[in-house]
């Protein structure tokens, strides 16, 4: 008898638990489903081998080591339009024998396939995007970005008047080239809510380059998750915080940090790494997607 009364408050205890948890749960799917169906599709914009590591550290952690970067680009379904976010590596490396190493041998990049032939997947062309968005406009964030011309460019003002200036255009034009093309733009001054219900969020994170940005989507299936740009590069650069000599402001990259993990903490959102493989593989890719 005892040892039935012991079972008896053990399963009335967890069938309150339970009770509880039903009631949180309705109120949560009543919630999810009064969102906006956002769909998230990951493609494939290139390889990026770093055969010199020693350059994303502002000491010598890396010295020596070479690493392999994924090179990802993205396609955001919303109801009320579509936006690309990034634009992976050249097209230009498109259907090379081989891969390309820069003069200095730092990096070694190659791309397999377009973005047109990628879009097809899913039944889309340039011309159904809204919008195009870029973490910042590195070559390996640009790629395609100027055959998406007859679409809005969200830019941060300060990444448009850095990529566009006359310093910039001199010292390293193919920056400039890669974005040329696109004539129609907003210029944003901060976090930017692009549907305007806080299911896609472009993040200001400055410092990597003067107008530096995240991404935001809060899916329904999925919840809220981060796509990082270029604020970490790979796992180890996150958790020690670590800074590549290249980047534009040190301290500019150290606030972003922390604002980007304070973020990440109140929403409970999930962090991807755009440049880490294994974040890259976690990702169902086109024509699967995440919702």
């Amino acid at each position: 008898m005892k040892k039935y009364i012991t079972l008896l408050v053990i399963f009335s205890l967890f069938a309150c638990k339970e009770v509880k948890k039903e009631v949180v749960s309705a109120s949560e799917i009543k919630e999810i489903n009064s969102r906006p169906e956002v769909k998230l599709y990951t493609f494939d914009g290139g390889k990026v081998v770093v055969n010199t590591l020693g350059l994303f550290a502002q000491d010598e952690t890396y010295k020596g080591q070479s690493k392999e970067f994924a090179d990802a680009f993205y396609v955001i379904k919303h109801p009320k339009g579509n936006i690309m976010w990034d634009a992976g590596l050249p097209e230009s490396l498109v259907g090379l024998p081989e891969p390309y190493t820069s003069p200095d041998g730092a990096f070694t990049v190659s791309r397999k396939d377009s973005v047109l032939n990628q879009l097809k997947q899913i039944g889309m062309t340039p011309d159904d995007f809204q919008y195009i968005s870029l973490s910042h406009t590195h070559f390996d964030h640009s790629g395609h970005a100027n055959l998406f011309k007859n679409s809005t460019w969200l830019v941060q003002k300060e990444e448009y008047d850095f990529v566009t200036g006359k310093e910039l255009k001199e010292s390293n034009p193919d920056m400039y080239n890669a974005i040329k093309d696109l004539k129609k733009i907003k210029k944003i001054d901060g976090d930017f809510d692009v549907f305007n219900d806080g299911t896609v969020i472009l993040k200001y994170m400055p410092g990597h380059t003067p107008g530096h940005q995240v991404l935001f989507l809060d899916l329904k299936e999925h919840g809220p998750l981060l796509l990082s740009g270029d604020l970490y590069h790979f796992y180890e650069n996150r958790e020690y915080k670590r800074i590549p000599i290249f980047n534009y402001d040190v301290s500019q990259t150290r606030e972003s940090m922390k604002n980007f993990e304070a973020f990440a903490d109140e929403k409970k959102a999930k962090v991807y790494l755009q440049h880490q493989k294994d974040d890259f593989n976690k990702m169902p890719k086109a024509p699967q997607y995440l919702n």
